[in-house]
């Protein structure tokens, strides 16, 4: 006689098999995602929690997690929810205007931005504009053309 809260039912039609299938067998994926996959594929197969768990060298508390979410939330409860944290300092918009005068614009006397020089134009700290410029893979002083010098003794 088994004990506990009895499981519940997880079926899986044969398209949604295949997608789970797709998903476990992938080597690009997040880690995480892809043992939950694997989860729902043994679990669909009849195996017991504590099988799943000793078989994935997992927690029963984790299995009956991943198992209880998949059945509410369908495949979209796989995936890991947003997590608290501190909201972000720059707007979106603050970081679209900074990115659009990186690319769109010169700084006077110039020929491209440099970190300091657009972080006193648009009064952000130069490490919030190495960050944002690092997160775009902006590099302004690498460009694919020439460009002639604005320095009055370039020619001499």
């Amino acid at each position: 006689m088994k004990l506990g809260r009895p499981l519940l039912p997880l079926q899986l039609d044969g398209e949604q098999r295949q997608q789970l299938e797709a998903l476990a067998s992938s080597r690009s994926l997040p880690h995480g995602l892809v043992t939950r996959v694997r989860i729902i594929l043994l679990s669909a197969d009849g195996l017991s929690n504590k099988d799943i768990a000793v078989r994935l060298q997992l927690n029963k508390m984790t299995v009956g997690l991943w198992r209880r979410r998949f059945v509410k939330q369908g495949l979209t409860g796989l995936h890991e929810e947003l997590r608290p944290g501190r909201p972000r300092s720059i707007p979106d918009e603050k970081v679209a205007t900074l990115i659009r005068r990186t690319l769109r614009s010169k700084p006077k006397d110039g020929t491209h931005w440099s970190c300091r020089s657009l972080a006193a134009e648009t009064r952000l700290s130069k490490s919030t504009v190495h960050r944002i410029w690092r997160a775009f893979a902006l590099q302004p002083h690498r460009t694919r053309h020439f460009q002639l010098s604005n320095d009055p003794l370039f020619v001499e």
